[in-house]
């Protein structure tokens, strides 16, 4: 058996769970902040529900996701540079790309710890962001997963542009955030008679 395939399957499960967790996270960060709206006992019920929920998703998907991820993606280039697998990550491909990955994942890493700041903040009460922030935080890292899986595919293969990549990234950016807007116009319309 391959190690390198055993171990990309491992790094696979993982940014896609890491992912999922990250992306409920952070809408349990609006419910958290909606909740506030809310009247007593309902208010108190909430808060305490989503706290609690947070911290669970934190712990027990994110954290072990991102280990999970970066374990497996670290032994594929040791294994690779050890010279027992020959994928050649370092020195195929567009010039960069594996470097630009890595920096994206150390991004995406300072998002993850900062996630948990926020937990610790919303439960001693603050709330740093309203709703709508929060909503537009999530989209963070779909920005990253949809780099990140560019890269990968392109760049190992060579076929890497990075000026396509960045208009890319923008473009789509732009696309999110202008559906988020209109998503936000029609939650606030009033209901047609």
């Amino acid at each position: 058996m391959d190690a390198n395939f055993f171990f990309k399957a491992l790094h696979v499960v993982g940014f896609v769970s890491w992912f999922a967790g990250l992306f409920y996270l952070v809408r349990i960060f609006v419910y958290l902040v909606e909740a506030d709206e809310r009247e007593e006992p309902a208010r108190g019920i909430l808060t305490e529900q989503f706290q609690a929920m947070a911290w669970r998703v934190y712990k027990i998907i994110c954290n072990p996701a991102m280990m999970i991820t970066w374990t497996a993606g670290l032994l594929m280039l040791g294994l690779d540079l050890a010279g027992v697998t020959s994928y050649a990550y370092f020195s195929t491909g567009t010039p960069g790309w594996l470097h630009l990955k890595l920096l994206l994942l150390v991004l995406l890493t300072v998002y993850h710890l900062y996630c948990k700041k926020l937990i610790i903040r919303m439960e001693a009460g603050e709330r740093p962001l309203s709703a709508w922030q929060f909503r537009m935080f999530n989209e963070v890292p779909t920005l990253f997963l949809v780099s990140i899986s560019f890269i990968a595919v392109y760049g190992k293969v060579g076929r890497l542009n990075y000026i396509y990549l960045l208009l890319g990234v923008a473009l789509f950016a732009g696309l999110v955030y202008r559906g988020a807007v209109a998503y936000r116009k029609r939650r606030t319309l009033p209901p047609e008679e």
